[in-house]
């Protein structure tokens, strides 16, 4: 496939997401962060365990145990709280940040050099979010701001590491291990921090049917297949259509207002991440070339 292809199919992972924010504050119950995201990443993690028939071998569960630590159970846990404790806006800038803190990762943990352009990119797509989505209300609260950051360091670690450790498996395999191992790790949290869930509904069913296997199982799997081609930075800077997303589907769906101000930080963004693809092109290494094994049946 050109590198067009694996960048189209790596950023729909992330628009997809987009669509989070819509389905858990309309088909989802209130107020139990840690369980949803147990139910969004255990669930699907073992149907594509049981599609792929494939589990880590020994040598690979700390990493994967790790990984899935940092995609998804630190990161979905500070996510949740930045969300509870900011605006929307305030975390999904702060989210935003991620692309710089993944140049700088993968000049630490991959050799890659970082480029003016690059950058000059991420900088860029910071500002059309937050043109994008801050407004009068934005307010700044400490313990909020720290989840916000760590969340956008989380992602960006397991991004890096994600790039850096590449078992021989398919990208649907790479995906399974995780999302396991991130449910794994959620779920004693769940249990000790929130109170059990109430009855769910048809809607409730449905929420979390597409968070798991559509906003999880299949879209990680598109993610880390381009993780694994692309390279660190351009992959990061795809993840801004989320939030482009988001403000569309709210646009669309809820009848909320698109302003001026808005419409031009959607532009920045698009205009940012295109940049950024162009920008990160040079400084990357060739695309991973993977077998597809099974590692343990």
């Amino acid at each position: 496939m050109t590198r067009t292809t694996d960048i189209l199919l790596t950023a729909l992972a992330p628009a997809i997401w987009g669509s989070t924010y819509l389905v858990t504050t309309e088909a989802l119950p209130q107020g139990y962060p840690v369980t949803l995201a147990v139910l969004r990443a255990l669930p699907a993690g073992l149907v594509l365990l049981a599609l792929t028939r494939s589990l880590p071998p020994r040598a690979w569960l700390g990493r994967t145990f790790l990984l899935g630590g940092f995609n998804f159970a630190l990161f979905w846990v500070l996510l949740f709280v930045a969300a509870y404790r900011l605006p929307g806006g305030v975390a999904a800038t702060l989210g935003a940040l991620q692309a710089m803190m993944v140049l700088l990762m993968a000049r630490g943990w991959l050799g890659t050099p970082i480029r003016a352009g690059a950058v000059m990119a991420a900088t860029s797509g910071v500002l059309g979010v937050a043109l994008l989505l801050l407004g009068p209300e934005a307010r700044l609260d400490p313990i909020g701001i720290a989840a916000g950051l760590g969340g956008a360091a989380s992602m960006a670690a397991g991004t890096v590491l994600s790039r850096k450790w590449q078992p021989p498996v398919s990208a649907l395999c790479f995906t399974a291990w995780q999302l396991t191992a991130g449910g794994l790790i959620l779920l004693p949290l769940a249990v000790l921090l929130e109170p059990p869930l109430p009855p769910l509904t048809a809607t409730n069913l449905a929420g979390l049917a597409w968070l798991g296997l559509i906003g999880a199982a299949a879209t990680y799997a598109l993610w880390f297949r381009g993780v694994a081609r692309l390279e660190p930075g351009a992959v990061s800077m795809l993840g801004m259509m989320s939030p482009v997303t988001a403000v569309i589907l709210g646009w669309l769906w809820l009848g909320q207002a698109l302003s001026p101000v808005q419409a031009l930080g959607a532009v920045i963004v698009l205009a940012s991440v295109w940049a950024g693809q162009r920008a990160n092109r040079a400084t990357g290494q060739p695309p991973l070339r993977r077998k597809t094994v099974r590692a343990a049946a």
